[in-house]
């Protein structure tokens, strides 16, 4: 009799916790199909390409765990070593102005939680992510393994320098903010390639999107921003 009861009890609990976390992912779900109706539709990002990869991507897994309600709001988020998880609308439109086609390498600079690496990996033929803090670049490599993003590869390193032996990449997106425009990164981007990075220092930088052409570069502001700045291997300001 008590076998039996301890066998109907553990059946209870599982069936509670099943459907608990089916629940919390049925809320994530609404959440995240409503952040793509008000943040990312409503401001003109209407490739569907880009939406879906949205929708299919589970932001709440690439923020801290108390945090994760606030996983789909329309703010940054802090993630460890003092760096942050972008805004959905910035990392929707840093997408949107590469034009990506599934052919395209793409390198990031700043892994960072690894979301937006996640939404190129939807879009292209692979991503190349790079790094400075190792504690963030093993997570995030944790992370894509655990969510089956196989087009993705990881590195923790100097993301001034780029990766030069992946090169030339079609696209270069970059997620911290240097005081100019990395040389590295120029010569690294293929022709016809576009790049898209904040520029600045201070509170607030300017997105600046390069275009190669014949080996000559074109760019442009498009955006002011707000990024952590990009640091090198002492952790000091480029």
């Amino acid at each position: 009799m008590k076998c039996t009861i301890s066998v109907i009890y553990i059946q209870c609990v599982t069936i509670f916790l099943i459907m608990t976390v089916w629940g919390q992912e049925n809320n994530y779900s609404r959440e995240r199909y409503k952040m793509i109706e008000t943040q990312l539709e409503a401001r003109g990002i209407t490739d569907n390409r880009i939406l879906n990869a949205f929708r299919k991507v589970p932001r709440h897994e690439f923020v801290l765990p108390e945090y994760q309600r606030y996983a789909y709001s329309d703010q940054p988020l802090p993630i460890e070593e003092g760096q942050t998880i972008s805004q959905p609308f910035i990392v929707a439109y840093m997408t949107d102005v590469l034009q990506l086609k599934r052919s395209d390498r793409v390198l990031e600079i700043g892994t960072g939680s690894g979301y937006q690496a996640a939404i190129l990996s939807q879009l292209c033929d692979s991503v190349f992510t790079v790094e400075l803090f190792e504690s963030l670049g093993n997570k995030a490599h944790t992370l894509f393994e655990k969510l089956h993003y196989r087009n993705i590869v990881s590195k923790v390193g100097d993301g001034y320098l780029g990766w030069e032996e992946k090169a030339p990449f079609d696209a270069i997106i970059v997620t911290c903010a240097p005081s100019h425009i990395p040389k590295p990164l120029q010569d690294q981007l293929a022709d016809g390639g576009r790049m898209i990075i904040p520029v600045g220092e201070g509170q607030v930088q300017h997105l600046v999107l390069l275009q190669k052409q014949n080996g000559k570069i074109r760019q442009k502001t498009v955006l002011p921003v707000r990024f952590v700045p990009m640091l090198d291997k002492d952790k000091g300001k480029y």
